[in-house]
């Protein structure tokens, strides 16, 4: 037991160092367990021993790893870009599986042996990606949501891969039919696991959920998540597919926050310890004396699966830089391999310089990806430099307003286009876009803006107004960039997701740059400001010097000529404001003498408006009435008492709201 507790002791100790590095270097933290396991482990320095206990930690990160995963499945995001991802996502899985299993059968390995490599070739790493892309703000960009639908299918795909393993290893029973049968037994042993927990999980959280106990409510998750697993597992299925099966059934749940927030911590910690067990395995002698072969695998992989991805979504979406971008983005070994790799090892399907040439292999594939992902932006933008294919044309048009991106901003900006009838163009890179908006008579080109063959066709040159509505931060820059030197006169607008950006794009030739990060604070401060009845043209100064000032004062920074220095004038000065009487108001029926009195003379009625006629300083005599409109001047404090003292209460709710 002490030697275990040391051993958790010294993973925890280095794991914390090495997640803060990693956090600081903006790497995802599964690369800095991987490197923990092999520094530390018996092929390493010999810091902690490979015992069963960490077995058993190990095995219950997996769990937890893959209960987490399918909490976080999102049937709707995948959604987005079902088509493309279908398509693209099925045909990237079975060509890497057919081309891995065809080297194999050439090299002389067996059909079932040669199967598996390719299965353990055709997934990438969901982690890993997801990590890059968040941090690099490109999930919401078109090649981001692309990424994390394919690695979605991916998820799905490995779960018949996983009950395809046990078959794969019995020898002599290996056939077609065979694995289609036992599949067959294991999907419908799930879907009983899957019926069965959709009726009751569902009500069972409720209950739960209704004690309002926190300790309650994630000892419960966890029995879901560890039970389900044990009942997979007592039907011949893995530990892993029960617990992925586990967290599908709650990702739909209005508890899935929840749940995913609780179990976060549990999860990360525990699959930690799996990542760092898979870098123990690894034999740093074998990585030493095989590093040509270890570096030619890795190279192998890259060229097939990365070449393999780059040309299906360069042909289905007919823009090689995009295609380029997810092939070297999912051009490495994914989560679910290690767990098909560590399976079958235990069903003789990997020999051990086989499982140590993939445990190597998938680790510099996953050190790899932030220069690839870095590599292919780059990389993809160069390949486009001087292109002078014929981009798609909108005709002979002149000082129209170009829109490049038709989500929601581009599609809210091309319908008030239309109604006022100003000219424009659209240009999106989603060739679906078109499909799903309702059929408004626009006109929606298919190109990449960021080549300015494409922007020419687009008549940029001739656009008064250029607005960049896309969520990839490195395609804004290069379309910015392109434009203005296409057309010196245009007037460049685009949304960013961070004051950051502000000042490179205005460096690259944008005229006015709206980032959503700090539009919702102006909008909330002016909310807060009305609050306090400071005047609207007040309010609308001081956001208008906020804009003008490259939002510098919510950044931090000392604001240049004009400040914020004479709020303090208006909140503590006297204003004016409108109110409604409203019914059974506490002061519906008092009279002006009263009201006044109520205030102790501390606020005056400049007038009263009743059914459209305006009284000026009405008599003290004259008696309010529903519906009535004051218009009061008085200090901030004295008309928020005004407002409690004309507005009608609340009544109060005596229902008792659902968790």
């Amino acid at each position: 037991m002490l030697n275990v507790l040391t051993s958790l002791v010294a993973v925890l100790a280095v794991t914390v160092a090495t997640v803060f590095a990693f956090h600081k270097l903006r790497l995802p933290t599964v690369i800095g367990f991987l490197a923990v396991g092999v520094a530390m482990g018996p092929h390493g320095f010999s810091v902690i021993g490979h015992g069963a206990e960490l077995e058993i930690l190990a095995e219950i990160g997996i769990v937890l790893l893959l209960f987490s995963i399918g909490l976080e499945f999102s049937f709707e995001r995948f959604l987005e870009v079902k088509g493309l991802v279908v398509t693209g996502g099925l045909l990237q899985v079975f060509l890497t599986a057919l081309v891995v299993t065809a080297a194999g059968v050439h090299l002389g390995f067996p059909l079932r042996i040669s199967f598996f490599f390719g299965m353990l070739a055709s997934l990438s790493s969901t982690a890993i990606v997801l990590k890059i892309l968040s941090d690099r703000d490109e999930l919401s960009a078109l090649h981001g949501r692309l990424a994390v639908g394919t690695l979605l299918l991916q998820d799905i795909i490995a779960v018949p891969m996983m009950l395809s393993v046990p078959v794969l290893g019995e020898t002599d029973a290996f056939s077609f039919q065979v694995v289609a049968l036992t599949l067959g037994k294991a999907v419908l042993a799930v879907a009983l696991i899957f019926t069965a927990a959709r009726f009751v999980v569902p009500w069972l959280l409720h209950q739960v959920a209704r004690l309002r106990n926190q300790e309650i409510f994630v000892l419960f998750v966890l029995l879901i998540c560890l039970g389900t697993a044990w009942l997979a597992f007592q039907s011949g299925i893995s530990l892993a597919l029960g617990a992925f099966v586990a967290g599908l059934l709650i990702s739909d749940s209005e508890y899935s926050h929840q749940v995913i927030a609780d179990i976060h911590p549990l999860r990360d910690s525990f699959a930690g310890i799996f990542f760092i067990s898979i870098g123990m395995q690894v034999e740093i002698d074998f990585v030493g004396e095989e590093l040509a072969l270890v570096a030619g695998a890795w190279l192998l992989l890259v060229l097939i699966k990365g070449g393999l991805v780059t040309a299906i979504f360069s042909f289905l979406q007919r823009s090689f830089r995009l295609g380029l971008l997810l092939g070297l983005a999912l051009a490495q070994v994914g989560e679910f391999s290690l767990i098909l790799a560590r399976m079958g090892g235990a069903f003789d399907l990997l020999s051990p310089d086989q499982e140590q040439l993939f445990l190597a292999t998938s680790i510099l594939s996953m050190l790899a990806t932030p220069l690839l992902i870095l590599a292919g932006g780059r990389l993809g933008f160069a390949l486009h430099r001087g292109d002078g294919a014929q981009g798609p044309s909108a005709g002979d048009v002149t000082g129209h307003v170009l829109i490049v991106g038709y989500g929601l901003n581009g599609q809210n900006l091309a319908r008030v286009l239309r109604e006022v009838d100003i000219p424009h163009r659209i240009l999106d890179l989603n060739p679906q876009v078109g499909r799903r908006v309702p059929d408004v008579g626009e006109a929606i080109h298919f190109g990449d803006a960021t080549r300015p063959s494409v922007l020419a066709g687009m008549g940029v040159a001739q656009a008064r107004v250029l607005v960049v509505a896309i969520s990839d931060p490195m395609a804004t820059s290069r379309i910015v960039w392109h434009a203005r030197r296409l057309n010196p006169d245009i007037y460049i607008l685009v949304r960013t997701r961070y004051v950051a950006e502000i000042p490179r794009l205005t460096r690259l030739g944008a005229n006015e740059v709206i980032p959503e990060e700090f539009e919702t604070s102006v909008e909330i401060f002016a909310r807060v400001l009305q609050e306090y009845h400071v005047p609207r043209n007040v309010i609308s100064l001081q956001v208008e010097l906020v804009r003008r000032e490259g939002y510098s004062m919510l950044r931090g920074l000392r604001l240049e000529g004009k400040s914020l220095a004479r709020f303090n004038q208006f909140l503590t000065g006297a204003t004016a404001d409108t109110f409604l009487v409203q019914p059974d108001a506490p002061g519906a029926d008092y009279t002006i003498g009263e009201l006044k009195e109520h205030f102790q003379g501390r606020t005056s009625v400049l007038a009263l408006v009743r059914e459209g006629v305006s009284v000026e300083s009405p008599p003290m005599d004259y008696r309010l009435r529903p519906d009535d409109i004051l218009v009061l001047l008085g200090s901030h404090a004295d008309l928020d008492r005004a407002v409690q003292l004309l507005t009608a209460p609340e009544e109060p709710d005596t229902g008792l709201p659902e968790p």
